[in-house]
C-alpha cells in the first residue's frame, strides 16, 4: 500500500469525491432528471466505470479500498475476492492483486448454457469471500450476488464499493439484516460537499441536488 492509503476515512472520502469530479464521473442535471432502471428519477448520475481509464486515480482509490478493509475487517479477513458482473469485475481484480488473493466473479443470472454457471473462477465451500462492486444504491443487487455466493457454500459477510448513494435510510439496515457489512469510500454527501467547495456547479443545481438527497423518492412521479 502507498503512504496515501494511510489517510483518515474523512480524507479518503474527500479525495474520492474530488477524483470522481475530476474525471467527469459526476453528472448533475435538475432541469432534465435521469431515469434509472428501477424507475427512480434523479438530478444525479455517477459513472464509476470511467475510473478504469484513469490509472493513477484508479490506483489511489484501490489503495484506499484495501486500507479501509484492513482497518474495518482485518488483514486476514478474506480468502477470495469476487466481483459482481460487470462493473465490479475490474475493481475486484485490482483488490485481489493487492491482497494476494484468488479472484472470481458472480453473474447476474446463470449464463444459460454449458455448465449454466453463475459463479466463474474457483470458490470453495467455507471460503470467506469479499464482494466488490463499483457502487451501491439500495443494496438489492448486492443481496442477489451474496445469495449466489452463499448457495455455493461460501461465506460472504462484507461488500466493498467505491461509491454508496447513502440516501435510502433502510439500505444499511437491510444489508445488516442479511449479515452484510457495507464498506464504501464516498457518498453523494461527500460529492456534494466537494462540488460546493470547488463551485463545480451553479448554486441552484446544487440546491436541487441536496433536495433530492434529502427526499429522493419525491422526484419520482407515482405510477
Amino acid at each position: 500500500m502507498r503512504p496515501l492509503a494511510l489517510a483518515t476515512p474523512e480524507e479518503m472520502a474527500r479525495l474520492t469525491a474530488a477524483a470522481l469530479l475530476d474525471i467527469g464521473a459526476v453528472h448533475f442535471n435538475a432541469a432534465e432528471p435521469f431515469t434509472f432502471a428501477s424507475g427512480l428519477r434523479a438530478p444525479t448520475y455517477i459513472d464509476c466505470r470511467k475510473l478504469i481509464s484513469h490509472p493513477r486515480i484508479r490506483a489511489m482509490l484501490m489503495d484506499f479500498m484495501v486500507a479501509s478493509l484492513v482497518r474495518e475487517a482485518g488483514p486476514e479477513a478474506f480468502d477470495n475476492i469476487a466481483g459482481g458482473e460487470t462493473a465490479g469485475i475490474p475493481f475486484a481484480a485490482l483488490v485481489a492483486e493487492r491482497l494476494g488473493l484468488p479472484m472470481s466473479y458472480v453473474r447476474k443470472k446463470p449464463k444459460g448454457y454449458g455448465r449454466n454457471a453463475r459463479i466463474e473462477g474457483d470458490i470453495h465451500p467455507g471460503q470467506r469471500v469479499l464482494l466488490v462492486e463499483d457502487l451501491a444504491t439500495d443494496g438489492g443487487s448486492k443481496l442477489s450476488f451474496v445469495e449466489a455466493l452463499r448457495e455455493a457454500e461460501a461465506s460472504c459477510a462484507h461488500v466493498a464499493v467505491i461509491f454508496f448513494y447513502d440516501i435510502f435510510p433502510e439500505t444499511r439496515a437491510t444489508l445488516a439484516g442479511a449479515g452484510i457489512t457495507l464498506h464504501a469510500l464516498a457518498t453523494w454527501w461527500d460529492v456534494l460537499a466537494e462540488a460546493r467547495r470547488r463551485e463545480s456547479f451553479d448554486p441552484a443545481t446544487l440546491e436541487a441536488v441536496e433536495d433530492f438527497l434529502r427526499a429522493p423518492r419525491d422526484w419520482t412521479p407515482p405510477s
